[in-house]
């Protein structure tokens, strides 16, 4: 099974695109890029989601680009069809878990609980995505496990932002964290891209 941590070459930020057009989406990931970033993941939560991907892996090429949000089959099969260089999901089930097992490209699984992780580890994936992570547990809670599921790592996102993140990523279960405070809605609106990549350049560093 493609490892994520692989793709990520090392990189702890998993930055969030939510984009309203192809246009915008390509914007946030250039101001991605000139931070350094070499991976996106894009969140198919509007009805541009898939071109905006599109359109970031022909813009910015150097980008490594996945799929955020993936809930079932279907949105799985438009993600790779779209060129989704991985794909991740907000929660698990036996039938979506299934479905995964059979991509070629890596998966980051959603978990939330203790069963989510037994199950996520049962269809073979250690690396794994604790959201929404303040809601559940946030920090303490992937501490707590750490002994229980010795084999699993994670990437919290949901309610991470620069005042906790170190938390997490002190943590040796921990590899990277993920969220949106990097792209905030109204830096998109404004068309502020650099204090886009301010903000990735800081989470990068600090």
């Amino acid at each position: 099974m493609n490892r994520f941590t692989d793709l990520m070459s090392g990189q702890n930020l998993l930055p969030i695109i939510q984009a309203d057009t192809p246009e915008q989406g390509v914007c946030i990931a250039k101001a991605m890029a000139d931070a350094g970033l070499g991976l996106v993941e894009v969140v198919l939560r509007t009805d541009a989601s898939l071109d905006a991907m599109r359109a970031i892996k022909k813009e910015v090429p150097s980008l490594k680009v996945g799929a955020g949000t993936v809930i079932n089959a279907e949105i799985l099969q438009q993600a790779l069809s779209a060129g989704a260089d991985f794909i991740v999901t907000p929660a698990v089930s036996p039938a979506l878990l299934s479905e995964l097992t059979r991509c070629k490209v890596p998966v980051l699984p959603g978990v939330s609980n203790t069963g989510d992780i037994l199950m996520a580890l049962e269809f073979g994936f250690e690396e794994q995505k604790l959201f929404p992570a303040s809601l559940s547990g946030g920090a303490p809670f992937l501490s707590a496990v750490a002994s229980v599921f010795q084999s699993a790592r994670f990437c919290p996102t949901g309610g991470v932002n620069p005042q906790n993140k170190q938390d997490y990523l002190s943590l040796t279960n921990v590899f990277a964290v993920g969220g949106t405070w990097v792209a905030k809605k109204e830096w998109v609106n404004n068309e502020n891209w650099s204090a886009i990549t301010e903000a990735c350049a800081e989470a990068l560093t600090a």
